[in-house]
C-alpha cells in the first residue's frame, strides 16, 4: 500500500488536521490584485507621497473622493498587505507609504508601476474572465472582452488611441524597471547601430544608448505608434534614437548590426516567429546578431510558475506562448542565426542572443 501523502488517510479522506490554505490562497489571489488596483486607481498612495506625513483615514478619504468606511477597510488590507505602514497615536491610527509602495506605486516615480498596474486591471484582467473558452477554443478572447475582432492582434490591441497609450505606458514601466538587465546581459558594445523591432515607446532604446555611448538606435514600429513615442515618451535630447515607421511583418527592415526583439516573439506562433527572423537574418549586417529578450520557461517546462503564468496569458491576449530557451534557438536556428547564447537576469525578463556569419 502506498504512503499517505499531505495529510490523505488510507481510504483516501483528508486527515482530520488538513487544512487547503495553498488553494484559499490561490481563490482569493485576485482579491489582492485588485486591492492595490483600486488603492493606485484611487490614488491613495500618491496622496500619501504629496502629505509628506501620516495621514487619518478621513483626510485620505476627503483626498480621494471617497466614503469613510470604504476608505477605512481598503487601508486596512493595504496595510495588512505591508503597502502601507500603521502609525497610532492617541488611540488614532494613520497611514504612510511603504518605501515600496512610494517607488513603485505613485505615479510620479520614475520607475512606477501605475501605468501598468492600471493596464492589467483595465485590459488583462477582463480578457482573464474569458480564460476557460482561451482553454476550450486555443485562441484569444478580444472579441468577447471588448467586442473587437481579434484576426488582426495589433489592430486588437491598439484599438483604440487610449488604449494604445496605456500598452505603451505599459511597456515603458516594465523597461524602466528590467530594461539595464536585458541589454546588459551581454556584451553589446561592438554592435553600434541597433534597430529595435517594435520599440514601442522608446524605453528600451534609451537602456541601450545609456549603456553603450557609440551606439545609435532605430525604433521601427507601426506609424501610429511611432506618432505617439514622439509626442510622450522621446524627446529631442534623446539625439541617437531615430525612428523608422512600418510593419516588420510586411515592409523592408532598415539594414543595422543589432535587432532587438523585445517581447514580441511570445505574440506570434512558430510559424510567424520564423518568418520574422528570417526576414530579420535577410537584412542584418554579416557579423551582426539579433537580441530576443523573453521570459524564459524552464527547459522541461516545470516553471517558473510566472512564466507559465503569463504563458496562459499570451493565450488569452494573443497568437503565441511563453517558451525555453532551446525553444527560442530552434526558431533562430530556423531562420539561418546560428552560435545562440541565453542568460538569465534574475528578474522578469532574460536575453537570447543569436549571431549571423560573416
Amino acid at each position: 500500500m502506498a504512503e499517505n501523502q499531505e495529510g490523505a488517510s488510507s481510504e483516501g479522506k483528508p486527515a482530520a488536521d488538513m487544512y487547503p490554505k495553498k488553494i484559499l490562497e490561490y481563490m482569493e489571489g485576485f482579491l489582492i490584485s485588485k486591492t492595490v488596483f483600486s488603492s493606485c486607481e484611487l490614488g491613495v498612495f500618491d496622496v500619501l507621497l504629496a502629505a509628506e506625513r501620516p495621514l487619518s483615514a478621513e483626510e485620505i478619504s476627503q483626498a480621494i473622493g471617497a466614503s469613510l468606511d470604504g476608505t477605512e477597510r481598503l487601508l486596512a488590507a493595504c496595510a495588512g498587505l505591508q503597502l502601507l505602514n500603521t502609525h497610532r497615536d492617541n488611540g488614532q491610527v494613520c497611514y504612510s507609504n511603504t518605501e515600496q509602495a512610494s517607488v513603485y506605486l505613485t505615479r510620479s516615480s520614475p520607475v512606477s508601476l501605475y501605468q501598468s498596474i492600471q493596464y492589467s486591471s483595465r485590459t488583462i484582467y477582463l480578457c482573464w474572465h474569458y480564460l476557460t473558452d482561451a482553454v476550450r477554443e486555443g485562441r484569444n478572447q478580444y472579441e468577447k472582452a471588448f467586442g473587437v475582432s481579434s484576426n488582426d492582434l495589433f489592430q486588437a490591441l491598439y484599438r483604440s488611441d487610449e488604449e494604445m497609450v496605456k500598452f505603451m505606458q505599459l511597456m515603458n514601466s516594465i523597461w524602466n524597471i528590467c530594461g539595464k538587465d536585458v541589454v546588459t546581459a551581454f556584451d553589446l558594445s561592438p554592435f553600434k547601430i541597433i534597430c529595435d523591432l517594435g520599440g514601442c515607446s522608446g524605453a528600451l532604446a534609451k537602456q541601450c544608448t545609456s549603456a553603450y555611448p557609440e551606439c545609435t538606435v532605430t525604433i521601427f514600429d507601426l506609424p501610429k505608434v511611432v506618432c505617439t513615442s514622439r509626442e510622450h515618451f522621446v524627446t529631442e535630447a534623446n539625439q541617437r534614437i531615430t525612428f523608422h515607421e512600418g510593419d516588420f511583418l510586411k515592409d523592408p527592415l532598415p539594414e543595422a548590426d543589432l535587432y532587438i526583439l523585445a517581447r514580441i516573439l511570445h505574440d506570434w506562433s512558430d510559424e510567424r516567429c520564423i518568418e520574422l527572423l528570417t526576414r530579420v537574418y535577410n537584412a542584418c549586417k554579416p557579423g551582426g546578431a539579433v537580441l530576443l529578450v523573453e521570459a524564459l520557461l524552464h527547459e522541461d517546462g516545470s516553471g517558473p510558475v510566472t512564466v507559465q503564468l503569463y504563458s496562459l496569458n499570451m493565450l488569452v491576449q494573443t497568437e503565441g506562448r511563453e517558451r525555453t530557451a532551446a525553444q527560442y534557438a530552434a526558431l533562430l536556428t530556423a531562420a539561418g542565426f546560428t552560435g545562440t547564447q541565453h542568460r538569465l537576469t534574475g528578474k522578469i525578463y532574460d536575453a537570447v542572443l543569436g549571431h549571423k556569419e560573416t
